[in-house]
């Protein structure tokens, strides 16, 4: 884009601007660094910002990075970035505005059995729709408990489990790590809605959930997904709600006892990424952790998360690769390459290090190098930044059929090798 473009661009953001609600004027800027030392320039600028929330980080060069603007910050950010050459394109010109749009009335109580898998839902309507699935498919479902959280609020998911003459693999699945990024419960749920609704309807279904013992933790960070609930000034918080000195919470998909705070994590308590004063400080990290060594049979891993459209597995702390990576991978293509068949959606698949950034203390590494579950993953769910964390409701339903059709992809690759 030509800078006289660009600045056409930003001029007309800020006559835009919504002038009501907490996030009113904030805007999403994207920025491309074109050479290393752009991307070094770039790193060291939002290192001198430490307050700036960015959406996704300088990884690499020609690497596309997202940057969460407040009024403020905004042309002090913008100047600096021109200074060192970087045309900033708008993707999000007022983040209020957005919010607006997509406001809705809360409908689904929990015990109804009327459930809409196109809407985003409360962590009490989410722990409601496990409750209900519970009840209805009683044969093959169960109900588990991981812990309270630091909160007190309990961390519930759904188990699936068909008849079988022989003690069948498992695979876990967790989403809502972050709390920020409300198409991964969403995702996740309508899946699993799909495999018990569909089962015995529809024979890849059938299949599907026969092959494992399936694991469901929609919410596995439920006060900072509950907090997002609290207001639009909390709705793109990302971590979990401990109070550690003068700042709140800790990403806990930096808190693993897996290379922690060893790169791509921060020891400033009020970073986005404070990996927690020691590993497993956080007690729905070390919840879920304990839950999984208790799994027998323990072959899949998958912890959904947006935005970016990436599928990936370990390393994250490093960018060597582990020796199972080619069968890794492997998985991660079949996976993706089924789900692009339904709408056309373009996943990328790679080591979590080398396809989006250092990132120590995470669950996929944590599973795979610790407890030995060869397959995996972290995925990124859509977009690709158009609207980031704020994907609109009319977006869920698709991501959970064409992310379906990979999980069944996958899980057949992972039950035959």
């Amino acid at each position: 884009m030509r800078r006289a473009v660009a600045c056409f661009a930003l001029l007309g953001f800020l006559a835009s601007v919504s002038t009501h609600g907490p996030l009113a004027g904030h805007s999403v800027v994207r920025v491309v660094p074109e050479t290393e030392l752009m991307l070094t320039i770039l790193q060291s600028l939002l290192a001198q910002r430490q307050s700036i929330d960015v959406w996704k980080e300088p990884a690499c060069v020609y690497c596309a990075v997202d940057i969460h603007l407040t009024p403020l910050e905004f042309d002090d950010v913008i100047s600096a970035l021109r200074e060192h050459g970087f045309e900033p394109k708008i993707l999000i010109d007022d983040v209020q505005s957005l919010l607006d749009s997509q406001r809705r009335p809360l409908k689904f109580k929990p015990g109804s059995a009327v459930f809409d898998y196109g809407k985003y839902h409360t962590l009490d309507e989410i722990n409601g729709w496990v409750l209900n699935k519970t009840n209805v498919y009683k044969e093959i479902t169960s109900l588990f408990n991981i812990t309270k959280s630091y909160e007190g609020r309990m961390m519930t998911g759904l188990k699936i489990s068909t008849p079988s003459p022989f003690t069948k693999p498992a695979f876990f699945i967790e989403s809502g790590i972050h709390a920020r990024e409300w198409i991964s419960p969403a995702t996740a749920i309508y899946m699993f809605g799909q495999m018990l609704d569909r089962y015995k309807i529809d024979s890849d279904i059938t299949k599907m959930v026969d092959m494992f013992d399936w694991y469901l933790l929609p919410v596995t960070n439920p006060d900072g997904y509950a907090f997002t609930w609290t207001g639009d000034k909390n709705r793109l918080w990302r971590k979990t709600r401990s109070k550690h000195g003068l700042c709140y919470g800790v990403d806990p998909n930096r808190n693993w006892d897996m290379h922690w705070s060893s790169g791509g994590a921060s020891k400033d308590p009020c970073s986005d990424e404070f990996c927690g004063p020691s590993a497993f400080s956080e007690v729905e990290v070390k919840g879920v952790a304990n839950f999984l060594q208790g799994i027998k049979g323990l072959k899949g891993f998958i912890d959904f998360h947006s935005y970016s459209q990436l599928w990936m597995s370990p390393w994250g702390y490093t960018k060597k690769l582990p020796t199972d990576f080619k069968q890794q991978d492997a998985a991660s293509a079949a996976a993706t390459d089924a789900l692009e068949k339904v709408y056309g959606t373009k996943y990328e698949h790679g080591s979590i290090a080398n396809t989006i950034y250092i990132a120590s203390g995470s669950s996929a590494d944590w599973t795979y190098g610790k407890i030995n579950v060869k397959y995996s993953f972290g995925v990124e769910l859509r977009d690709t930044g158009k609207y980031g964390f704020l994907l609109p409701e009319d977006q869920i339903i698709t991501s959970g059929i064409e992310t379906l059709q990979g999980l069944m992809a996958l899980a057949s690759y992972v039950k035959d090798n």
